[in-house]
């Protein structure tokens, strides 16, 4: 995991794949079943959102499916 980048508060669903060393398309086939909450969308843009608490998460339901 890039250590470097959890300082900040917010990220992209690309900053998260390559921090967690996943497929976007991972986290997002994990909303649409369920597995993980639907993110927060950024009102201007609406790009999902994802916290460092969000990050935890997703890496703890990634741990589970080893």
């Amino acid at each position: 995991m890039d250590e470097a980048r959890l300082g900040r508060k917010q990220y992209n669903i690309q900053e998260i794949a390559v921090i967690l060393g996943i497929y976007k398309g991972t986290i997002k086939n994990y909303e649409d079943r369920g597995i993980f909450p639907k993110s927060r969308r950024n009102p201007i843009n609406k790009y999902r959102e994802y916290t460092t608490q969000d990050i935890e998460i997703l890496k703890r339901i990634l741990l589970k499916g080893k």
